[in-house]
């Protein structure tokens, strides 16, 4: 399959930069392994989206498995965006004013 165009909002993009300097902070091993898959997990959501279950307000989640995190993210007719990279056990659905 070919990827889809791949936006990422503001808002995630700063989780996802937060997660990672607490992550570096630590310990260098989390550092890269969490990175690593980030990067596999959006590789995954780009080429094929509708692998992910759907989920709360329009959107999908890809898990992380080695890490508590979430990947929120939503098909539109032009992109996909990911919504929000959520702690898997903090503040659930905050990201919703987001797909608005």
């Amino acid at each position: 399959m070919t990827p889809e165009p791949l936006a990422v909002h503001p808002a995630a993009l700063a989780e996802l930069e937060a997660a990672t300097e607490w992550y570096r902070a630590r310990s260098e091993r989390a550092f890269e392994g969490f990175l690593k898959e980030i990067d596999k997990t959006i590789e995954q959501i780009a080429r094929d989206p509708s692998r992910f279950a759907p989920f709360d307000f329009g959107t999908r989640r890809a898990l992380l498995h080695r890490f508590p995190y979430v990947i929120v993210f939503r098909q539109t007719p032009s992109q996909l965006e990911i919504v929000a990279v959520a702690h898997g056990r903090r503040r659930p659905g905050y990201w919703r004013e987001r797909t608005r």
